[in-house]
C-alpha cells in the first residue's frame, strides 16, 4: 500500500512540474511575440526568438528568408489543424508560396512544415506534434507574425 501511495505522489509531482513548465513556456511565448524580440528579415535573413525556454532546453526556431517555404508549410499545418483561422493565415501562406515557386529546397521545407516541423534558419527544429494544444496555438501565432514580416 505504501508503494502505491509513493507512485501516486510521484505521478502528481511529475504532472505539476509538467504543468509548471508548460505555463512558463506559454508566458515566454507571449513575451516573445509581444516583446519585439524578433528582428526583421533584413541583413541576417532570419528573425530570432532568443533564449525562449532555457529551463525546457529549447527556444523557438528563427524564421527568415532561408525558411520561407517551411514557414508556409507550418502555416498550412496550423490552418489544417485549426490552430489558426484560415483568413489572414491562408493569405500569408499563399503569398509565401508564390515567393518560393520552383525552388526545390524551399518546397522541401514546405513539406516538412506541413507535417508540423518548424525548421529555423538558426538550425533549430521544433516538432509541433509534441506540444500541447495551447502551446501549438502560441507557436502558430509566432510563425504567422514572423512570416508576415517576410512578405
Amino acid at each position: 500500500m505504501k508503494f502505491r501511495s509513493t507512485l501516486i505522489a510521484l505521478a502528481l509531482l511529475a504532472a505539476g512540474a509538467s504543468a509548471n513548465a508548460e505555463s512558463k513556456l506559454l508566458d515566454q511565448l507571449k513575451n516573445q511575440m509581444g516583446g519585439g524580440a524578433a528582428t526583421s528579415a533584413g541583413n541576417s535573413g532570419s528573425s530570432g526568438a532568443g533564449g525562449l525556454t532555457e529551463n525546457l532546453g529549447f527556444s523557438m526556431p528563427a524564421i527568415g528568408n532561408s525558411t520561407v517555404g517551411n514557414a508556409a508549410g507550418v502555416l498550412q499545418y496550423c490552418i489544417k489543424n485549426n490552430y489558426l483561422g484560415g483568413g489572414d493565415a491562408a493569405s500569408v501562406k499563399d503569398k509565401l508560396l508564390a515567393k518560393i515557386t520552383g525552388q526545390k529546397q524551399q518546397q522541401s521545407g514546405f513539406a516538412s512544415g506541413a507535417k508540423g516541423l518548424l525548421k529555423g534558419g538558426d538550425g533549430q527544429t521544433l516538432n509541433f506534434k509534441l506540444l500541447s494544444s495551447k502551446v501549438k496555438e502560441k507557436g502558430c501565432d509566432y510563425v504567422l507574425k514572423n512570416a508576415t514580416r517576410l512578405l
